[in-house]
């Protein structure tokens, strides 16, 4: 096994402007002389914040003048939602940013970054992101061909076209799309349908009739303007259920054929888009609100009472699951849940 890889580790992250200037020093500029261009595929528009977040990291990579650019392909222009991890893990293709839960299919570990409750406000979400959890998850990762490029965490809610969804007896009977395996299993033990599905299709889906309602990111609620299909909107706030992981994920191939000054430059690229990544997605939850508030939806925050309803299914459904048919998954879990 090789060493684990994660280019927004803190001890990369401090060294890496050190490491472009050692570099420079020695002469690595000639051989990032000969452009090297890497494509980032993402399934959203020009205006959601995870596109932003990929200009932070082109903007970066262009400045440091190594010989490096990256080329952004928006609105699965390049790759269909589904088909990005399998393109960036077998080196089709350089670049992805996306919810780590897609690849929970293939590695069930990965289904931990999208678990309720897990993660309690972005805050938490730092300390997550240093922790030996996140570390033991990024060993997963390299084994399946990827690095983590940048770490970042979305909070999200949930919306319904029928009525407010605030604790676990409002979601019976509903057609939902629930984001990932294990708001699936929670949801579904509290009575709903369940209708898999990328974010991008639902605004067509609520359209037509298939859904009624919906869990997602702050973000998607807003770039996908779900405002146009829903009655009510429970937005992430003081008691937040859903935090999603959505990193910004590289094809080790591709990573491996950088040399060292590259490397060192996608570290401080990393860096900066990270921490616009972390200070942008707090502002979402808050600014999602209004816009639903002003497009005419009801908005109603879940209160202290009902959260601890929600997390008393997750441990009896999600939790409960996960680590009965993941291998090694009470570990994981037990490590996600000892972050304080």
């Amino acid at each position: 096994m090789f060493r684990t890889l994660s280019l927004s580790r803190r001890k990369v992250l401090r060294t890496a402007a050190g490491a472009i200037s050692i570099a420079l020093t020695a002469g690595w500029v000639t051989q990032a002389a000969a452009q090297q261009t890497l494509r980032l595929s993402h399934q959203w528009s020009t205006n959601d914040i995870r596109h932003k977040v990929a200009e932070v990291l082109a903007s970066e990579l262009e400045q440091a003048e190594v010989g490096l650019n990256l080329q952004i392909f928006p609105n699965q222009s390049l790759f269909r939602a589904n088909d990005q991890w399998g393109a960036v893990a077998s080196g089709r293709l350089d670049m992805t940013l996306i919810p780590l839960s897609y690849a929970g299919g293939r590695h069930p570990e990965v289904n931990l970054t999208l678990m309720p409750g897990l993660v309690k406000n972005h805050e938490h979400s730092r300390r997550i992101n240093e922790s030996p959890f996140m570390d033991k998850l990024e060993e997963v990762l390299n084994r399946a061909g990827t690095v983590t490029v940048v770490k970042g965490w979305l909070a999200g809610g949930f919306a319904s076209k029928r009525n407010c969804i605030l604790e676990p007896e409002d979601v019976r009977g509903q057609q939902m799309r629930a984001a990932g395996k294990a708001f699936e299993q929670m949801v579904a033990g509290a009575g709903a349908s369940i209708a898999s599905m990328p974010s991008s299709e639902i605004y067509s889906a609520m359209q037509t009739g298939v859904l009624d309602a919906v869990n997602t990111s702050s973000s998607s609620f807003v770039s996908f303007r779900l405002y146009e299909q829903v009655t009510c909107y429970t937005p992430a706030a003081d008691y937040t259920l859903w935090f999603m992981y959505q990193p910004v994920m590289m094809s080790k191939r591709s990573y491996d054929r950088l040399n060292d000054a590259q490397k060192a430059a996608l570290a401080a690229a990393a860096s900066k888009a990270e921490a616009f990544y972390v200070a942008e997605a707090a502002k979402e939850d808050a600014e999602s609100a209004e816009v639903f508030r002003k497009a005419g939806v009801e908005v109603r925050e879940m209160n202290a009472e009902q959260f601890a309803m929600w997390r008393t299914l997750a441990e009896t459904t999600s939790y409960k699951a996960f680590a009965e048919e993941v291998r090694g998954g009470k570990e994981l879990l037990d490590l996600a849940l000892s972050v304080d």
